[in-house]
């Protein structure tokens, strides 16, 4: 099968990722590159993180977790193999000035700074409509 950036179809999208629904915090990916991505998720009425019409932190956390999981999906979707599963092995910082409503759209960019052996060190931005709502810097693990 042959990938066409940006990628919006959102079954396409979840073979990239190990996680299932109803766990599933990303739905598109917009760009790609080897040392960055960006992704999107456009929040579900119905979600295990919506609480009172808004998105919490933990899954606005679990997302940017789920981009970086993307980035190494496509990355193994290149190479004809199935994404690994992942971790979050620690985070540094994660910060947060708003929650996304039910209908809103995030837009992820993630930086990697560095990756070795399994590891993997990022930075990531999440806005929706442009403007900044979260930040973070977290090592993830691939088993």
């Amino acid at each position: 099968m042959e990938i066409t950036l940006p990628v919006t179809e959102k079954g396409i999208v979840e073979g990239l990722i190990p996680q299932k629904k109803p766990f599933v915090m990303v739905d598109s990916l917009l760009s790609w590159q080897e040392t960055e991505l960006k992704s999107a998720f456009t929040v579900p009425e119905e979600h295990i993180f919506v609480e009172k019409g808004l998105f919490q932190a933990s899954g606005v956390l679990e997302h940017q977790a789920q981009s970086v999981a993307l980035h190494t999906g496509y990355q193994y979707f290149l190479k004809n193999e199935e994404p690994p599963v992942g971790y979050i092995g620690a985070i540094k910082t994660f910060e947060i000035t708003d929650l996304p409503a039910v209908g809103m759209q995030l837009e992820t960019e993630v930086k990697i700074l560095n990756e070795m052996m399994g590891v993997t060190l990022v930075k990531i931005s999440s806005k929706v409509n442009g403007k900044e709502i979260a930040t973070s810097e977290m090592k993830t693990v691939v088993k």
